[in-house]
């Protein structure tokens, strides 16, 4: 499974951003999808995941500005960004959760980053 990010960019603060993740291959099915961000010099954070039947999940830094969704029929999953601020600079990652069909056992794919930046 290919993940591609796209969306990100240079904004203001109190501006906002749309992220994009589109899943593509053959044979597989997505459990659960997520978007996690790495900030220079900090490590890879969980900022919120969608699971299949839609249930959501956020870091308590987002609660509130940030929201996930997923298009379950074009295996891409959306990140709403509002109200950003300075210290959401990062590259943000997609990542996926799948299985191939007829495996039981959980894979994971990653996309290639998008950076987003705020400026003060």
């Amino acid at each position: 499974v290919q993940l591609q990010a796209s969306g990100g960019g240079l904004v203001q603060a109190g501006g906002s951003l749309r992220l994009s993740c589109a899943a593509s291959g053959i044979g597989f099915s997505i459990t659960s999808m997520a978007w996690y961000r790495q900030a220079p010099g900090k490590q890879r954070e969980l900022v919120a995941v969608v699971t299949t039947g839609g249930s959501t999940n956020y870091a308590e830094f987002v609660q509130g500005r940030f929201t996930i969704s997923r298009d379950n029929a074009k295996n891409t999953v959306y990140l709403q960004m509002n109200s950003l601020k300075p210290e959401d600079t990062a590259v943000f990652y997609c990542n996926a959760d799948y299985r191939r069909w007829g495996r039981t056992n959980t894979m994971h794919s990653w996309g290639q980053g998008t950076l987003v930046t705020v400026s003060s």
